[in-house]
């Protein structure tokens, strides 16, 4: 078997060797953001590769290091000056090489975005553009979608766009730049949108789940006294450590199967006598007494501490109830009975 390269490596190979460099825990936080197909994908990857060179290793940590830097200087001040600053480390051959990367990198990310875009959304921006533009993005997107997009046009542009998409052959440059610079300014438009389509009570719910306790609640009570209703609706959508109470009996048991006992007893700390007794009376008496006596000899905790332990437990509710594994009574849509 021939020695795997560097240069050999496509960008799912490099993902799964940087992963795999990388400590357990922290690779399955990386895994947790990806979608399940690109999992899948690298994955696969991770499993075929037997034995890699501790050069091979390096050069896509350097990689992956150079690429995060170069972002970052661009953050900071513009493609110009991320240039400037990386032939100054790396020489000029180099830094083109790693802008272009940057570059394309963006292109992609941009294009995972179409991708979810809503057709006639999609539709509505591309019908500005020059049909070859429009031709060579929705030759980068899925069939079903681009068939969706192209029955939006009007007649004389579907016609122009499938001649187009037909006969694409070479690409200069300045199109390849003009269709970056178009496919970043629909997926910035679209993640707008989007984020207005998910704005609102709902948008507030999700900011106020990753808020303290305390946080949480002042800021209710204030919307609360603006707009009552408002107040309700974001209610509904969001879950405070408190409402456990709302939970039944076989919830609260299929819960502390996979609360951390410490996190248990740090987020009783704070808790009402209410809360103690739903959570106990759900565990065997041993385990019950084992709490108990922790809360007893704990001693004094940082509030921050425990509202930090209580939130660990309600991403553990809220993970639970997603699967369909709890339900939470009052949280959400009804459920309809039949």
């Amino acid at each position: 078997m021939a020695e795997i390269s560097l240069d050999s490596l496509s960008g799912k190979q490099k993902a799964a060797v940087l992963l795999m460099s990388m400590d357990v825990d922290i690779a399955s936080k990386v895994f947790k953001e990806l979608e399940m197909k690109e999992v899948e994908q690298i994955a696969v990857e991770i499993t075929n590769f037997k034995d890699l060179s501790p050069a091979v290793v390096e050069g896509v940590i350097e990689e992956f290091y150079q690429l995060m830097t170069a972002s970052n200087y661009m953050v900071e001040g513009g493609l110009e000056y991320a240039q400037l600053i990386l032939e100054k480390s790396y020489g000029m051959d180099q830094a083109r090489d790693i802008i272009e990367k940057i570059r394309i990198l963006t292109t992609v990310r941009g294009f995972n975005i179409l991708k979810k875009a809503d057709p006639s959304q999609l539709a509505s921006f591309l019908a500005k553009e020059h049909p070859q533009t429009i031709a060579l993005i929705l030759s980068h997107l899925p069939p079903d979608q681009s068939a969706e997009v192209i029955s939006e046009f009007p007649e004389e542009l579907r016609a122009e766009s499938i001649i187009r998409i037909a006969s694409i052959g070479k690409v200069s440059p300045q199109l390849v730049s003009q269709i970056e610079h178009v496919v970043d300014q629909i997926a910035e438009s679209t993640l707008s949108q989007n984020l207005a389509s998910a704005g609102g009570a709902q948008l507030v719910a999700n900011i106020l789940n990753k808020s303290n306790n305390a946080s949480a609640k002042a800021m209710l009570e204030n919307i609360e006294e603006k707009d009552y209703n408002m107040s309700i609706e974001i209610k509904r959508l969001m879950f405070l450590f408190e409402d456990i109470i709302l939970i039944d009996d076989k919830g609260i048991q299929r819960i502390l199967r996979d609360v951390d006992k410490r996190d248990l007893a740090l987020a009783l700390k704070a808790s009402d006598e209410k809360i103690k007794a739903k959570i106990y009376k759900n565990m065997s008496e041993r385990a019950a007494s084992v709490v108990k006596e922790e809360l007893e000899f704990m001693g004094p905790v940082k509030l921050k501490e425990v509202e930090s332990a209580q939130m660990r437990i309600v991403d553990v509710i809220k993970q639970l109830e997603e699967q369909d594994e709890i339900v939470v009574g009052g949280h959400g849509k009804e459920d309809v009975f039949v």
